[in-house]
Formats: C-alpha cells, sequence, structure tokens
C-alpha cells in the first residue's frame, strides 16, 4: 500500500472517472476540542469557511460527472460527533454529495469493515487513516483486486440499506 496525502490523495477523485464513495465506520473523529465541533456543541454560530475547500473540491468532482457518495454507520441515539456530522452533512449536500446513515443495529457487523475507505470507480482503495486527535492523515492505496472486490461487496451492501440524509431521522 503507498501512503497519498494531501494532492496526491486529492489526485485520486481527478482521475476518478464514475464514483468516489466513502465509508465511515467510526462514532466520532475528533473531540470536542475541534473549534467547529466546539462551536456547535455550544450553538454558536460557524461560517463553515473552514469547510470550504472540502465542499468546492466535491462541486468540482460533481461537476465534472463523477458521483460522490458516502454511507456513515451510526450508533443509535447517537453522540454528540454524530449529530454535529448530520448537522454539516447538509453541507456535503448542497455541494453534490449523496451521503447516507445506516443506523449500526441494522448490519451485522461481519458485513463490514473496521476501517473507513474510499473507492474510486471500484478499482482505488484508500484506506483513510487519522491520528489520535481524529485529524485525518491520509489514505493508504491498494489496487490489490482482492481487497478491491472486497471492499466493493462492503459497499454494495452498506449503500443498498443506507438511509438518504433527507429522509434519515436518527433511529
Amino acid at each position: 500500500m503507498l501512503l497519498t496525502q494531501d494532492e496526491t490523495f486529492l489526485n485520486l477523485f481527478h482521475e476518478a472517472e464514475r464514483e468516489a464513495f466513502h465509508l465511515e465506520v467510526k462514532d466520532a473523529y475528533y473531540t470536542s476540542a475541534y473549534e467547529p465541533l466546539r462551536k456547535y456543541l455550544a450553538d454558536e454560530p460557524d461560517d463553515y469557511e473552514w469547510f470550504q475547500p472540502w465542499l468546492n473540491h466535491v462541486r468540482e468532482t460533481v461537476d465534472r460527472g463523477v458521483a460522490v457518495n458516502r454511507a456513515r454507520i451510526v450508533t443509535v441515539p447517537h453522540n454528540d460527533y454524530t449529530n454535529y456530522a448530520k448537522h454539516v452533512a447538509r453541507l456535503n449536500a448542497q455541494a453534490g454529495e449523496d451521503v447516507r446513515y445506516l443506523p449500526r443495529h441494522l448490519i451485522n457487523p461481519d458485513d463490514l469493515t473496521t476501517d473507513d475507505w474510499w473507492l474510486f470507480d471500484d478499482a482505488v482503495v484508500a484506506f483513510t487513516l487519522f491520528e489520535p486527535s481524529g485529524r485525518w492523515v491520509g489514505g493508504a492505496v491498494t489496487t490489490d483486486p482482492r481487497i478491491v472486490e472486497y471492499i466493493h461487496t462492503v459497499k454494495e451492501r452498506v449503500w443498498s440499506a443506507a438511509i438518504p440524509l433527507a429522509e434519515y431521522n436518527g433511529q
């Protein structure tokens, strides 16, 4: 596997022709010390300027005709981070991402991976890596056909059961 970061990671989106699919399986990525999460929990306003580079990237990708899809496996009842992520997900959706949720109790844990990943055009897998603080570090990329096929199977299983953001009520 090859570690990709920053522009090298973003190039995976530029090279994609059909789809960039992301599976998130953790219930939290940042601690309450993370400023946007802290503001959300304190009910303080946020201009989301920090999020604009990602939203612009999504818009550019979708405008090229590449679907950007995200499925989140979440524990119910939601923790603070999940509520925050669902709140921010409306911005992802406005930028063109199809964000869906699947309550953890509705899928067999053996049908999931323990790690998050991106799957590009059902051909390239990038396992996402995080620091203990929750900060994203990069992606460990592989094109190994056995791994890609397994990840594709998980993607299909999750996506077919996941609930679109606009319909998801958190139960």
